[in-house]
């Protein structure tokens, strides 16, 4: 098994990749489920603040994830994955304030998806605005999620923007709907591993993904 290099500091903090974090627990190289939410959400938050990246639950299945609008931030997802940068990522919004300050012009057939929606629900956008430019598909769009599952949702909120999520798995392989099915190339290639969540089953499945064109003309790509 993978390990993940943190150490104790001086003050009895763990310390990964040079981001400190007040973690009061540690388990076979990764963060033990001891900490509390808070803790965690400020951890996860300090970290991509600083440019780093985080293995994190989702709405969906467990994703990497850091600060949206920091190039040098999701260029480390995409080597981490080994995926193509033309392959775009999504990022996920607490809210439709959220998403109205991410993308311009946004077609009213997409509020209305929005309003309707039961499951996870991902929207291809022609407009986003303020998102790294290595997030953006060839065609400038980009796609985006309001998430309403409790640890992602407060952490766009805490972030005050949006916060990437793609999937924790080398492109390619299939998705982890659980923490266990995390590989460890993965787990050793963040800066952050998220304690909440670990025990959620492995039901989790990726959302649907539809595009919206301007005149709200859309297509169900999943």
């Amino acid at each position: 098994m993978a390990s993940v290099d943190f150490c104790l500091d001086t003050n009895g903090i763990f310390v990964n990749f040079g981001f400190r974090m007040d973690t009061k627990a540690i388990d076979n190289g990764n963060i033990g489920s001891s900490l509390s939410f808070e803790a965690d959400i400020r951890n996860a938050v300090e970290t991509m603040r600083r440019g780093g990246i985080i293995l994190y639950p989702t709405d969906t299945v467990w994703g990497i994830g850091c600060d949206a609008s920091d190039p040098d931030a999701v260029a480390k997802i995409y080597a981490l994955k080994r995926r193509d940068d033309s392959k775009s990522m999504l990022s996920l919004v607490d809210s439709v304030a959220m998403l109205e300050r991410t993308v311009d012009d946004i077609p009213e057939a997409a509020y209305q998806l929005i309003e309707a929606a039961v499951d996870p629900m991902t929207i291809i956008y022609d407009h986003p605005a303020r998102l790294a430019h290595n997030l953006l598909a060839p065609d400038g769009s980009a796609g985006v999620r309001i998430t309403t599952e409790r640890f992602s949702k407060e952490l766009c909120r805490r972030m005050r923007r949006p916060v990437v999520s793609t999937s924790a798995n080398i492109s390619g392989m299939p998705p982890a709907t659980d923490f266990d099915s995390v590989a460890d190339t993965i787990k050793a290639g963040v800066d952050y591993i998220v304690a909440f969540g670990h025990g959620l089953g492995k039901d989790s499945r990726p959302s649907s993904v539809i595009k919206i064109s301007d005149g709200g003309v859309f297509k169900i790509l999943r």
